[in-house]
């Protein structure tokens, strides 16, 4: 089988298995607490509305108003959670992608196959590129508290994913003292210039509650990276062999 095949069969096959896997997880980990947080946050709404609103006609008839410019969004149960298992079978097949590239090159570059262990690794590493790094300085925010604007968040964390991508490569990669130094500069770059923060947070989210969730997210993530990498590798191993094998 061609390389390119090899990398997509691999990729969906693996990106699909994870991708159920980590939505079963959300079920107990994530998702409670952010039903929780969405209660505090319509609460918040709720007494938001009231206080700017004189007279209950007038909060009646800006509710209405604003229940039918609210933009869609799945239903609660089965509905919102098909979604989330279909954009997390995305999210999963989109990094395999990535993985069968790198896959692909390393062992063409060797000449041997990829064992599940150092698909591990790599996997590992992606954990610590899209995780690790940026929720040192933008940790996962609940519904309900508040965050910097979107667009500065955005510029933030891809500039911390690639100097730590960039910075991982040359201490992994280039194996010299003067790229270890230039690797670890490159990874404390982003955190040297900060992630974007308000100065004020305002919320009836509970402290504890963003905590937990800040846990869960992590550890649903190390078993993404940990299973991508793995799967990803073992099913690159089984369908870039040699015809002959």
């Amino acid at each position: 089988m061609s390389t390119f095949r090899s990398i997509v069969f691999s990729s969906v096959i693996a990106g699909f298995i994870v991708g159920l896997i980590v939505t079963a997880a959300q079920q107990f980990g994530t998702v409670p607490l952010i039903l929780k947080a969405e209660v505090y946050e319509k609460a918040a709404e709720h007494k938001h509305e009231a206080a700017a609103s004189p007279q209950v006609v007038l909060v009646h008839d800006a509710a209405d108003h604003d229940h039918g410019a609210e933009a869609w969004e799945p239903k609660d149960g089965l509905e919102r959670n098909l979604y989330t298992a279909g954009a997390n079978i995305l999210t999963a097949i989109g990094f395999a992608l990535l993985l069968g590239g790198f896959f692909a090159v390393r062992s063409g570059a060797t000449g041997e196959p990829i064992s599940w262990h150092e698909g591990l690794m790599w996997g590992l590493a992606g954990f610590a590129v899209f995780t690790i790094a940026p929720s040192l300085g933008l940790p996962p925010e609940l519904p309900g508290v508040p965050a910097a604007p979107l667009l500065s968040r955005q510029i933030w964390w891809i500039t911390a994913v690639l100097a730590t991508a960039a910075g991982l490569g040359l201490i992994v990669f280039r194996r010299s003292a003067p790229a270890a130094i230039a690797g670890v500069a490159l990874i404390m770059l982003p955190h040297l210039i900060g992630a974007p923060e308000l100065e004020h947070v305002e919320t009836n989210v509970p402290s504890s509650l963003s905590h937990q969730f800040v846990v869960a997210v992590t550890l649903t993530s190390l078993v993404f990276w940990a299973l991508l990498g793995s799967l990803t590798s073992t099913a690159f191993a089984y369908f870039d062999r040699p015809a002959s094998a």
